[in-house]
């Protein structure tokens, strides 16, 4: 049984707000050896969705088409880990065919589909426009309190860091201190025992 697996690694969202929208789009094209170029998958062939976040939980797992758009909401910042693979094994597609696939993953407010949005909702244009920036405000106050939160772990790191130089010049200097102080006394034991003092 031979399954293909892709991993893609979204990288460090702790750059990025919690709890947050993310998407993904996506589609496929299989290659076709006859006339050497990517051809549009056939609607048989799926893709099986997982996305884990930084503590190893399984957010979503789910069977999706050749093509189709995946959403997520992510509490937890840091490394998340997208794993897209194929229902492959029933064809025989792949004894040595080639599978392309295109990912395109979308953040926070990009990545609400605001047409699906005034479609269900029965919003006009005006009410439309109106509920995009009341997201984009939203946002704005989300990135304003993470950049708060940022500055002050920012600065806790700096005060333990000053916190421990300081301590670490008191030690040398202790130390050194200590070490003049032994040498005094053995250089003086040292000419007392030879008289020369």
């Amino acid at each position: 049984m031979v399954q293909n697996y892709y991993f893609i690694n979204i990288g460090n969202i702790s750059e990025l707000l919690c709890p947050f929208l993310r998407a993904g789009n996506y589609r496929t094209q299989l290659y076709d050896k006859q006339r050497e170029e990517y051809q549009p998958a056939t609607p048989g062939l799926g893709m099986f969705v997982e996305v884990k976040d930084p503590d190893d939980k399984v957010i979503l797992s789910r069977q999706y088409g050749s093509e189709g758009r995946f959403t997520f909401t992510s509490h937890t910042p840091g490394e998340h880990q997208i794993c897209l693979h194929s229902n492959s094994t029933k064809f025989s597609l792949f004894a040595g065919g080639m599978l392309r696939v295109h990912l395109d993953i979308q953040v926070g407010e990009h990545a609400n589909d605001y047409a699906e949005i005034a479609a269900k909702d029965k919003l006009s244009e005006l009410q439309l426009r109106v509920r995009q920036l009341v997201e984009q405000v939203e946002q704005i106050q989300k990135e304003q309190n993470y950049q708060r939160w940022r500055e002050e772990r920012f600065r806790q790191t700096s005060e333990s860091t000053n916190q421990r130089v300081l301590w670490w010049s008191i030690v040398q200097t202790l130390i050194l201190v200590a070490i003049g102080v032994w040498q005094m006394r053995h250089l003086k034991s040292f000419f007392e025992a030879k008289k020369l003092v």
